[in-house]
This record gives structure tokens, C-alpha cells and sequence, in this order.
């Protein structure tokens, strides 16, 4: 299990044993640094964590220090040391929050919290390399108001993507060139959204479903197949402050 540890800006490996019990972490590192925001970037704040497909490499998108860490991880030995690059760095006072790689992994993308925007990378899984190819709004350009970002999912097909606001209190639709991994805005999706926390897709990319923390609630939509935008169901659940949904394999 790898762990970010947001308040100390730290990430590490804790082995499973074989009765799911944890044992202590085999696999330790510690940010340093601090960005341009004084309120939110004054230490490193690891936020997320994702694995490459093979198991290789470790990518650690870290707010505090606007960078997404990348580290060689050793799965039967349970450790993670610096990649080479170590890091890809981010606009100053961007935010770096939650992190997703396309599916066929040539392709990733972080969501800014602080900028509130999207960035596009060119990936190269054997090489465990990030390239900045693209960084997008996640707001209309006439919001005036606070926002923050905070989930970004890949459609299961790779064709469209979506990100969080919370404040203007809506989901992004993106559609993703194939080829490029560029992304080129649908709409804005805001019924029944209210600090949308956290969002998923089902695995066969019909339905996404809004964690809304802010009205207590669960929101289901289902997904165009065509334009990837969202569409308003009846479906939704009370629940208290909702803050992360996940679908069992």
C-alpha cells in the first residue's frame, strides 16, 4: 500500500500481510520546498498517489511544492527511491492535486487546486517520464468568485475526461485528442452539484457519480458515449458529507 501523507509532505510503503493486517513501511521519502502561496505552499503537502501500469514507477502529485514527485518503485522489495528525472515541476502556485494516466498510459493529467486548471503530460511508461504538453481552464472565463479543484478521472475509453470545482460547484468535460492528449472543452455540468469532494466513473463508463460534501448528498449522471458530457438522472442518495467513492473490482 502506498500512502501520502498531506501534512508532513511525505509518502511511503507499508507492506499487507497475508491476513491484510499492515506491517511498518518498508519505503519512506520526504519532500522539501515550499511555492509562492504563503496560506497553502509554505512546506510540501504530498496529496495523491498513482502507480504505473507495470508497477513500476511511483507518481506523487505534491501541492505544496507544485511538482509531481517521480519515484522507482520496487514492488517485492517495497521501496521507492528518485526516479531520473525526480520530478516534473508545475506553474508556480499551481496546486498539484490528483493525478490520472490514460489508459494505454501515454498520457496523464494533474488538476491545479490553487489555479484551478488541468495539465496535460506526454508519458513514456517504460521511461517513467512526464513531458508538459498542455494546461487548460477549469472555470468559465467569467467566474468571478472562490474556487478550488480537487478529483480528475479518465473515461475507462481514454476519449473524454473530467475535473471538480468546488465553488462554482460543477464538473469539467474535457474530449481528449487520441493522438495528442490535448483537451478541448464540452461543458460545464452543474445540477445538483454542490462541493463535488470527489467523483467516479463506473468501470464500464456509463454513469458517474458526485460526492457532493457540501449538501450531503450523491448525484448520478449518465455519461454521454458520444460528446462525454453529463446527463442529470433522478438517481441520488443521502449521505453525510461524502468525500470519496470507489468501485469494487
Amino acid at each position: 500500500m502506498l500512502v501520502a501523507n498531506y501534512g508532513s509532505g511525505s509518502a511511503a510503503v507499508i507492506p499487507i500481510g497475508p491476513e491484510g493486517k499492515l506491517a511498518e513501511p518498508t519505503g519512506f521519502t520526504q519532500h522539501a520546498g515550499a511555492s509562492v502561496n504563503r496560506r497553502r505552499q509554505r512546506g510540501p503537502h504530498a496529496h495523491s498517489i498513482n502507480v504505473s501500469a507495470d508497477d513500476r514507477f511511483a507518481f506523487v502529485a505534491d501541492l505544496g511544492i507544485d511538482k509531481i514527485m517521480i519515484y522507482q518503485l520496487d514492488v517485492e522489495a517495497g521501496t521507492i527511491v528518485p526516479g531520473d528525472p525526480a520530478f516534473v515541476a508545475l506553474k508556480g502556485g499551481a496546486g498539484p492535486r490528483h493525478f490520472a494516466f490514460a489508459p494505454d498510459g501515454k498520457h496523464a493529467y494533474v488538476i491545479n487546486e490553487l489555479h484551478c486548471t488541468i495539465t496535460a503530460f506526454d508519458s513514456v511508461p517504460t521511461a517513467g517520464t512526464l513531458t508538459e504538453i498542455q494546461t487548460v481552464p477549469t472555470l468559465p472565463s467569467n467566474f468571478e468568485g472562490d474556487n478550488t479543484c480537487a478529483e480528475v478521472r479518465v473515461h475507462p475509453t481514454g476519449r473524454f475526461l473530467y475535473g471538480s470545482n468546488r465553488g462554482h460547484d460543477s464538473i469539467a468535460v474535457y474530449r481528449i485528442d487520441a493522438m495528442k492528449g490535448t483537451l478541448t472543452f464540452v461543458e460545464h455540468e452543474t445540477a445538483g452539484i454542490k462541493t463535488p469532494r470527489n467523483f467516479n466513473i463506473d468501470p464500464a463508463g456509463a454513469f458517474c457519480l458526485v460526492a457532493n460534501q457540501g449538501s450531503n448528498s450523491v448525484v448520478v449522471f449518465r455519461i454521454d458515449q458520444q460528446t462525454g458530457a453529463l446527463v442529470p438522472t433522478d438517481q441520488k442518495i443521502s449521505v453525510g458529507r461524502p468525500v470519496c467513492i470507489r468501485f469494487l473490482p
